[in-house]
Order: structure tokens, then sequence, then C-alpha cells
């Protein structure tokens, strides 16, 4: 098993090289995203919601609308 986040030290690096260090991780996280098989199921329900939009676009709200009433709650 891998070492956790809390079980590995970074003190050693200066700021530079743990920035790089978390690009690289970020990267590799992207490269691996883009080999994530979207499932038949995830297809059907995407295709579902963009139906339902199509079919009565006043429902929906722009995202900075939501994001501002959520943030709203808080």
């Amino acid at each position: 098993m891998s070492p956790s986040g809390s079980e590995i030290s970074f003190d050693h690096l200066n700021i530079a090289e743990r920035i790089t260090l978390v690009q690289r991780i970020w990267d590799s996280i992207a490269d691996a995203e883009k080999k994530l098989e979207v499932t038949p199921e995830f297809r059907e329900e995407l295709a579902r919601r963009l139906e339902a939009h199509r079919a009565n676009p006043d429902r929906s709200r722009p995202w900075e609308e939501v994001k501002a009433r959520l943030q709203a709650k808080r």
C-alpha cells in the first residue's frame, strides 16, 4: 500500500520544487482521466437530461446563478 499524504514529508523541497511536483501529479491525473470509460448508463442519463433541457429550456439556470444562490445559503 502506498503511504498517505500525511506520511510523506515535502519539507526538503523548496516552493518551486513543490509547485513542479504538484503540476506533475496533476498532469498524471489528467492523463489517466482520458482513459476513463464513460458507461452506457452514464451516456443514457446525459442524453435524458439534454432532451429534458431541450424540451423545456426555461427550467434551466446558468451556473453562475446557481452558484451564487448556493453561496448565499451559507
